[in-house]
């Protein structure tokens, strides 16, 4: 993949999860190509290891299960040892399950929440030492629209995405003196393997009718934000909500 230092991330350091595919590779191709360097993290390995080799020598794979506090600890303290400082973490790694409310494992409600919200917990209070001493940072937390409006079927999805929300808020307020910003960004569906795993060719065409751009996001539109956010042209934002979703929230129907 041939790609062009365009500049706007030039020396900045970022750590992104879930990177293997989808969003977070997006994320961190164009993080990338507009100058920084990348520390991929995921727990798929081969697909993180072949995506960093293809981005060149400032992209690095690390295996990563964001629901554990001791691979945070190792993973932050191995990137500011490895280049110095860390500038931007996109906490990206999430996974989804439906259901409806009396009818989920329990066991999909403790998975959901260990990668989804302890993750970001995790994740969030790992860099902020680091990011102090870089003098501050950015935090891109990934949510969803499930996160502004409920669906059905989506109780722990839901539930997990607006406490992502709510994180984001707190840790806004807590860190600016820091010069730390954390934004979350809510996607309204993307075309990634997630969301074609997770939905039946049905409930896509479904989704998509609901859209008012009558199509998913690609994941670099998403990627575009984050990119945005990491950049100095965000300075003045921190606990803020950016939705990219297609116009799906204007639809007042569930």
């Amino acid at each position: 993949m041939e790609l062009t230092d365009t500049g706007r991330l030039h020396g900045k350091v970022a750590i992104v999860t879930g990177a293997a595919r989808g969003m977070g590779a997006a994320e961190a191709a164009l993080f990338i190509a507009e100058g920084a360097t990348v520390v991929l993290t995921d727990v798929i390995d081969d697909e993180g290891v072949a995506l960093a080799e293809s981005l060149g020598a400032r992209a690095e794979f690390r295996h990563h299960d964001v629901g554990e506090e001791s691979e945070w600890r190792a993973l932050v303290t191995y990137v500011e040892d490895s280049y110095g400082r860390v500038d931007i973490l996109i906490n990206n790694a999430g996974i989804s399950r439906a259901g409806l409310i009396e009818d989920f494992p329990l066991e999909d409600f403790d998975l959901m929440v260990r990668v989804n919200q302890r993750g970001v917990l995790l994740g969030m209070r790992s860099v902020i030492a680091p990011m102090r001493r870089a003098g501050g940072g950015s935090i891109i937390n990934i949510a969803s629209a499930a996160a502004i409006r409920a669906e059905p079927e989506h109780v722990i999805y839901s539930g997990t995405k607006f406490a992502v929300r709510g994180m984001t808020q707190v840790a806004a307020a807590e860190l600016a003196a820091d010069g730390i910003r954390v934004n979350v960004i809510h996607p309204g569906g993307a075309d990634t393997p997630m969301q074609r795993n997770a939905n039946s060719p049905e409930r896509r065409a479904w989704l998509v009718e609901r859209i008012p751009l009558k199509r998913l996001a690609e994941p670099s539109e998403i990627a575009e934000m984050a990119l945005f956010l990491a950049s100095d042209s965000a300075l003045y934002i921190t606990g803020a909500d950016f939705v990219v979703d297609g116009g799906i929230l204007l639809n007042t129907g569930l």
